[in-house]
């Protein structure tokens, strides 16, 4: 029943509740991001949802216009703390994750929940490709601003091991277990835990 009815039921209420804090951060830096190279305030990206069906993702724009995309070996996002390719507001956004606010636009449209995997690429005919059980087990529930690779380790762990928790998510959905992971993702952004990508390790 949670998984159902109630989950989306809690993604609109917090959605709502969210709404006025999202537009006073939209307010107050989209000056800023703007006058700063004079490019778009907010980074549009392309992910995959549910079904691996594609969505338009919201975020505050935190790198330089035309900035090239690092990837490291394993496909992951690279970060840094010296990454030039991000702006000095795009800094102070990042560290306080205020560029992930304009997502809780995506939970009201219905393409997200506040907990769920975090939304990965979408590539075209992905699915179709030999790609693991885990990898298309993470497409069985909507994708999340917050996840359970997100809230415990954030960039220490390779893609693939963010995979990995993403399907045992999807298998373990629960309403404690939402609970415990929006928990957590306060205690990690407070703390400013894992934010770059460091070589893997176990908790």
């Amino acid at each position: 029943m949670y998984r159902l009815f109630f989950k989306r039921l809690i993604d609109i209420l917090l959605g709502l509740v969210a709404l006025p804090f999202v537009i006073i951060v939209i307010i107050l830096f989209a000056p800023i991001i703007y006058f700063t190279d004079k490019g778009p305030i907010f980074y549009n990206a392309r992910r995959a949802g549910k079904d691996y069906k594609p969505f338009k993702m919201f975020k505050l724009r935190s790198m330089y216009v035309n900035s090239p995309d690092l990837k490291n070996a394993d496909g992951s996002t690279f970060n840094s703390d010296n990454d030039s390719r991000v702006t000095p507001v795009g800094r102070i956004i990042r560290k306080m994750s205020l560029d992930e606010f304009p997502q809780f636009l995506n939970i009201l449209l219905g393409d997200m929940s506040f907990v769920g995997p975090r939304p990965k690429l979408y590539i075209e005919g992905r699915l179709d490709q030999d790609v693991s059980e885990d990898f298309r087990k993470s497409f069985t529930v909507k994708p999340g601003v917050t996840g359970y690779a997100q809230a415990y380790y954030r960039n220490s762990i390779t893609q693939d091991e963010k995979i990995h928790w993403d399907a045992y998510y999807a298998d373990n959905l629960s309403f404690w277990m939402d609970v415990k992971i929006i928990w957590q993702t306060v205690f990690s952004v407070l703390a400013r835990k894992n934010i770059n990508t460091v070589e893997s390790q176990k908790k």
